[in-house]
Formats: C-alpha cells, structure tokens, sequence
C-alpha cells in the first residue's frame, strides 16, 4: 500500500510539474509592401508616416530613414567599416542604434538622423525597443536587460521563459500592447514576452510568409508595431516584402482595436 501511494504521489508530482506549452497565434494578413531585397534588416520601426531601419553586416551598414519603404531613404547613414548595425529604438526624439560588438550604443536625433553621441556596454549588442520610460535590449541570449535611456545602464535584467522551449537567441524587439515581441534568430517565431515576468505568452509562426531564396541569411527578423491599424509589420533579412500581420489575442482583433477598446474606448559567430 505504501508503494502505492508513493508511485501515485509521484505521478501527481510529475503532471503538477508538468510544462503547459506555450499557445499557438494564428494571424491575419492584411497588407504587403515590396521593398529592396538589400536590406539585411537588423531594426525597424514606424511612427505611422515614416520608418527607421537599420541594416546590418561589416563594410555595408546603415541606419536610414523612409517614408515609403519601397523607395529611395529621405536620409541614410553610413556606419564605419569596423561597424556592425543591429537594433534599434526611437523614444523622445532620439534614435538608439546598436552595433553587434563593438559594445558601443549610437545615438542620433531621430529626425535628421544627426549624431548626437555614444554610450556603451559590454558583451553583444541584437536587438532593441522601449516601453516609453526604459530601453528593452537582447544580445542573442534569453535574457533582456532594462537600461536607462540617458545612461544606458542596466536597471534589471529579466530571463524570458515558457512551457519547455529554450528561448536562447533572442533578437530584434518591439514592445506593443505590453508586450515586449522578439524575433529568435534563424527561427520563423516571433514570441510575445510579459515584461515583469519573463513568461512567453505567445507565439506566431511566420514560415508560410519565408521567401525561397538561396540567399543564405533569409531569415525573419523585423518587427515595427503599426498603432493605428493595431497590427504588426514583420519582415527579415533580405526579403522582399514587409507584411503587415494582425495576431490573433496578446491585445489585437480582428476589428482592428486593441483588447479594452471596443466601444469607443500596442549567437553565433557568424554573421546575423
């Protein structure tokens, strides 16, 4: 009898431990744009008139601004030979870019792309955002640091988790809905990140989106919250097209308006 109960207590214990996985989002498609098919696309954002990007890879690096992403940039940096560009953040009329690892942070008024300065920090720099008050920065593990926007010093860190999944090379973010997404590099996930805890929330498979190319480095990575329609555009490293996709649930509807709205009332060595 005693075996018993322990064998019962176990299998109790192991289904109590058990790892919920983490809910598949299915998504609407809504719109695509064609752009060049250049643009090793390491950070995107969009106000809603213009886009940011910034394209990554030594020798060819850039940070540019457009107003229609399928035409020439309204402006466009170039970034020293020795300087590979990753994510980007836009907040109060500034421009953070990150450089894969040289450690230093670039900052530029987001207007005129004009150079305002340098912070830095240590170890690789992948992807970034911000919630309005903090930047959000990955550097490819399954962590993401909390830093402040003056300083760029580190206020918290936060190790990002969920059902049985390892959630290593986290790379370009965006926050909407109080949620922070991230792109998982050489993966066609995006994943929707509860900032206090660390949880995944969510994830949407983009693979049917995937261009066959034999480009090596065609990979999701790209994403640029669009508040006015409630939806995100997502694209990757030498693709052709931006696709503006509305998830199902995680603070989207199908209506358009954010959950609480209706009524009335968003590493490896080699090269990335």
């Amino acid at each position: 009898m005693r075996k018993l109960i322990t064998v019962i207590a176990a299998l109790l214990a192991g289904g109590a431990l058990a790892k919920t996985p983490v809910p598949q989002s299915d998504y609407t498609l809504l719109e695509q744009r064609a752009r060049g098919a250049d643009h090793f696309t390491q950070g995107l954002y969009y106000d809603g008139e213009r886009w940011w990007e910034s394209s990554g890879r030594y020798g060819q690096s850039w940070l540019a601004q457009y107003t229609d992403p399928g035409g020439p940039p309204v402006r466009r940096q170039w970034l020293s030979g020795n300087r590979f560009a990753e994510g980007l953040a836009v907040l109060d009329g500034r421009l953070y870019l990150l450089t894969w690892r040289a450690g230093e942070l670039q900052l530029y008024r987001s207007d005129d792309l004009s150079r305002l300065g340098t912070r830095h920090y240590a170890g690789e720099g992948w992807g970034l955002t911000t919630d309005g008050r903090q930047l959000i920065m990955s550097n490819g593990s399954d962590e993401l640091t909390f830093r402040d926007p003056d300083t760029f010093a580190i206020q918290r860190r936060l190790q990002v988790h969920g059902g049985d999944a390892d959630w290593s090379r986290l790379n370009e973010l965006e926050y909407a809905h109080g949620l922070v997404w991230a792109n998982i590099w050489q993966d066609s996930r995006i994943i929707a990140i509860d900032p206090e805890t660390g949880e995944v929330r969510g994830q949407v498979d983009l693979a049917a989106l995937q261009p066959d190319s034999p480009q090596p480095g065609t990979v999701a990575n790209g994403i640029a919250w669009d508040r006015s329609r409630n939806a995100l555009w997502v694209t990757g490293k030498y693709w052709r097209q931006l696709y503006l996709i509305r998830p199902q649930g995680l603070g989207f509807s199908e209506d358009g308006k954010a959950a609480g709205e209706r009524g009335g009332n968003a590493t490896g060595h080699q090269p990335r």
